[in-house]
């Protein structure tokens, strides 16, 4: 005896399989990462990430252009600076290489939205998310005196014409500084997309390479997340969305669809998945070698996301997406 329903039925031809399709990926989705350097017509590659490059201002400003006009609504910059120190001077300066970049593209092209990650760790010149204890090397991080210095570096980043504040170095108690610090500068406007859920990854490998960050010794398991961890994640995102978050994140997101799943069942924000540096490594290197259809594989995956609950991606494919969804 047959079934009387037959999945099969909407799934014979292109166009049923399009009406009944129950997750969309757009170019709304899409936040492009961008790394920012001194200096004037440079585009450095990074070498484990084949199509990303360290960029100049002005280079900055040529990719934010084309961002633009494929239809991505945003991107976010992280800063390579000439000189580091213990303070993260670079992260707060207002001469710092993500103010500059950000009130160039701002002007350039006013309507892209500008995301500024505000973390201390390509500023320092440890490699830590924050300040030291004087002579500490084993990478404990103080907390408290670190919240002042984000709290610096997000006004900065605002009065640079930054549209969002991403705070990334899980320190405890960050966003409510960093909101106090922004509403106090008369900031109230801006929004903070915060690293709710970011875990201690070895997915975060060809990223250091790319920010110049990898600490000079320890790591960062003291202040990111054990992977083997998910209740604690909905602690973290209690806590950031109780502080005045605007939006989460969960990063990195391919091996932590679970976790971006119970995220977005546990708030009513919009939800954030970093598909992040080791992740795109991967599918660019076996794409090279031809083991796999890249654009299917990519494609595949940000759908795996938005089924996931994801309503943002940040993702070094973007540009491909876009072109790919057009």
């Amino acid at each position: 005896m047959f079934p009387t329903q037959r999945p099969r039925r909407l799934r014979h031809h292109p166009q049923l399989r399009r009406m009944v399709r129950e997750n969309v990926l757009t170019t709304n989705d899409l936040i492009y990462p961008l790394f920012a350097v001194p200096g004037t017509g440079v585009a450095v590659e990074v070498k484990s990430m084949p199509g990303v490059y360290q960029l100049s201002i002005d280079k900055i400003v040529e990719e934010a252009k084309e961002v633009y006009d494929l239809g991505i609504p945003a991107i976010i910059l992280f800063g390579i600076p000439d000189d580091k120190d213990t303070e993260a001077t670079g992260a707060w300066h207002d001469c710092g290489i993500v103010q500059k970049a950000a009130a160039a593209v701002k002007k350039a092209v006013p309507e892209l939205i500008v995301i500024a990650d505000t973390c201390l760790c390509e500023y320092t010149s440890h490699g830590h998310c924050g300040y030291l204890e004087v002579g500490d090397l084993t990478g404990r991080v103080l907390n408290d005196p670190t919240l002042t210095l984000l709290g610096k570096t997000a006004v900065s980043q605002a009065q640079a014409g930054v549209d969002i504040i991403a705070p990334s170095g899980m320190m405890d108690g960050f966003v409510q500084s960093i909101r106090q610090a922004l509403d106090t500068a008369g900031f109230q406007d801006i929004p903070i997309l915060s690293y709710a859920a970011k875990y201690a990854s070895a997915y975060y490998g060809p990223f250091r390479d790319a920010a110049d960050s990898t600490p000079q010794f320890g790591d960062r398991r003291t202040y990111q997340m054990d992977p083997g961890n998910s209740r604690e994640a909905i602690k973290e995102i209690d806590l950031d969305v109780a502080e005045g978050a605007d939006m989460l994140m969960v990063k990195p997101a391919l091996a932590y669809m679970d976790i971006i799943h119970q995220v977005k069942q546990a708030s009513n924000l919009p939800v954030a998945a970093y598909n992040v540096s080791g992740e795109y490594a991967m599918v660019k290197a076996a794409a090279l070698n031809g083991w796999i259809d890249e654009e299917r594989v990519v494609m595949e995956t940000m759908l795996g996301f938005k089924r996931a609950g994801a309503d943002l991606i940040l993702t070094y494919h973007a540009k491909d997406v876009a072109r790919w969804l057009d």
